[in-house]
């Protein structure tokens, strides 16, 4: 599982205009600055657990949410104890075999939410080991940021921008004329058509090219050094996504390596 920083404005940074403008103007709502956080989860089988969206609210929304999206609030719009309880129970848990408590292994970063004494406490209630990356090698450990972020968002980005052609966009009645920002249930919706889009087949990819659900004959060994060219791209920083995140919550640099279960 990984929590993926998004706006609910998501242009492109690629545009087309004259050679030589000095000043081009990309459309937007205004918003894309505005972030939540969505928190994504597979398995290694190929197999998409539902998104959980994370706004920065006091109130939980009156707005409509789509079936099979998971909506939480923080005043800050990122992961807590309380969000990650919530995760656990409303998807974690409801997975095929959480409901049996299987054992079974969970791979996340150092993000301080993940690790706390209260969050282990919860995972060992379902039986749940944790795998937890060391800092600065999600990029290289972690499968959503190693080859299944980068299409998800390609994904996001489409449904946006189909969103600002249709056009008919509501205003705010400040008589400024501003278009309203994409509604949460608008934004959901974008979330769980991309995320069912993401294929399968990648998802699987992924874990083997991180070592986590390879063979162990060491057959599936040499796709540790495939080359999947998802991991960045040129409009997207090659910071991960758990390092975008850093700055909110983190563990210092001198505490006690936790390493892998």
């Amino acid at each position: 599982m990984d929590e993926v920083p998004l706006t609910f404005d998501v242009p492109s940074n690629r545009t087309v205009d004259h050679k030589g403008a000095k000043t081009i103007t990309v459309k937007t709502s205004g918003y894309e600055k505005t972030h939540y956080t969505l928190v994504l989860s597979c398995c290694a089988d190929g197999t998409k657990l539902p998104p959980m969206l994370i706004f920065k609210r006091k109130t939980f929304p009156k707005e409509a949410i789509p079936q099979g999206v998971v909506v939480h609030v923080h005043d800050k719009g990122w992961m807590d104890e309380k969000g990650m309880r919530l995760w656990i129970e409303k998807v974690w848990s409801k997975r095929l075999g959480g409901l049996l408590k299987k054992t079974s292994l969970l791979v996340l970063d150092q993000f301080r939410a993940h690790i706390t004494d209260t969050t282990k406490k919860n995972f060992r209630e379902v039986k749940t080991h944790l795998a937890v990356i060391p800092g600065g090698l999600t990029s290289q450990l972690q499968p959503l940021d190693v080859s299944i972020n980068k299409p998800f968002k390609v994904f996001m980005r489409e449904e946006w921008n189909k969103w600002m052609a249709a056009g008919n966009h509501d205003l705010t009645p400040t008589g400024t004329g501003r278009m309203k920002r994409p509604t949460i249930t608008q934004v959901c919706e974008w979330v769980k058509t991309s995320w069912d889009s993401v294929k399968d087949e990648i998802i699987v990819h992924s874990f083997k090219k991180c070592g986590i659900s390879n063979a162990l004959d060491g057959t599936e060994d040499d796709m540790l050094y495939e080359n999947t060219g998802t991991s960045t791209s040129s409009d997207e920083s090659p910071v991960s996504d758990c390092e975008d995140l850093s700055f909110l919550d983190s563990d210092s640099s001198d505490e006690e390596f936790l390493g892998f279960s």
